[in-house]
């Protein structure tokens, strides 16, 4: 009986297999869905495990990693649509004059994505930022944390409000604001910006410009260990931009309003993460300093008065 199952075992082995008799005309039949399945899954997967080693790479900056991880992102959702209508072409083809209708239509209905089609290929043109900097679109401005096809979205940062940091809030900027408003690159202001603050105080026998020399002493002192990275800093933007700027000597200018007061307006170039802090500090001082003033007036008047 062993020896019987062991022949019928060799004897199947040795049966040659018709691959003919197979019925492949369901796949056939169902050709693009096969492809289109397959196209997206090894998009997938040659996008995941090349992000992953971008962001492995210890030896890759920070910023640098974000914007390849970005790059690759945008590269592989173009081919994964490229992939998709090669697939596609012969049921495209068939198609194609019964829609021609409906695609014009179609453009009607969604003109403001094509928009941002046209305003991608704007900004991949002549390159206004990158992921990473700090820019002003319209009434926008922030961090670039993404950009793709549709829009850019911005980390936003308190630059009106002077304190330089950010505000928790993401804002997405369709590309289409790209066509009709101006992109204000900010990005040199992430080491240093020309930081300006005023003080307002009501007229009366203070006398200002005795002030003034005395906080200008007080900014350099406070200035007194970043002033050569200044200088130096200060000449890389100009070379750049092909303009000059202020700074970096501080400057304060004192002028009045139309209500009876007395501003007292500060400006100085400083590394930006020390704006708020030098700000505070000087005008902690100009009080002390009005104070001081306004009490040495007053005395001298009483002086006078009781004399």
């Amino acid at each position: 009986m062993i020896v019987k199952v062991t022949a019928l075992k060799e004897e199947a082995l040795s049966m040659p297999v018709d691959l003919s008799q197979l019925d492949f005309s369901i796949l056939n039949d169902h050709l693009e869905f096969v492809l289109t399945f397959a196209w997206i899954l090894l998009s997938y997967l040659i996008r995941r495990y090349t992000k992953r080693a971008i962001s492995i790479n210890q030896k890759i900056e920070n910023d640098k990693r974000r914007q390849r991880i970005n790059t690759v992102d945008n590269i592989f959702n173009l081919l994964l649509v490229v992939g998709l209508v090669l697939i596609w072409s012969s049921e495209l083809q068939n198609i194609a004059i019964s829609i021609a209708a409906f695609m014009v239509a179609l453009v009607l209905a969604t003109k403001e994505f094509i928009a941002c089609i046209v305003g991608a290929f704007y900004r991949a043109s002549t390159r206004p930022y990158q992921v990473g900097d700090w820019i002003r679109i319209a009434n926008y401005e922030g961090e670039v944390t993404d950009s793709d096809w549709l829009s850019t979205t911005l980390f936003e940062v308190d630059l009106k409000g002077g304190s330089y940091a950010y505000t928790g809030r993401t804002t997405v900027v369709p590309n289409s604001v790209l066509l009709l408003h101006t992109v204000q690159n900010l990005n040199y202001m992430r080491r240093y910006v020309t930081h300006t603050f005023s003080i307002a105080r009501q007229t009366d026998e203070v006398n200002l410009f005795v002030i003034k020399e005395q906080i200008l002493e007080k900014i350099r002192e406070y200035s007194e260990h970043f002033h050569e990275v200044a200088i130096r800093y200060n000449s890389l933007i100009e070379k750049r931009l092909d303009i000059r700027i202020s700074g970096p000597e501080p400057r304060v200018r004192v002028t009045t309003t139309v209500e009876g007061f007395n501003v007292f307006t500060v400006s100085l170039f400083c590394p930006t993460e020390e704006a708020v802090d030098i700000e505070q500090k000087v005008m902690a001082d100009f009080m002390a300093f009005w104070y001081e003033q306004r009490d040495a007036a007053q005395g001298v008047k009483r002086k006078i008065e009781c004399a």
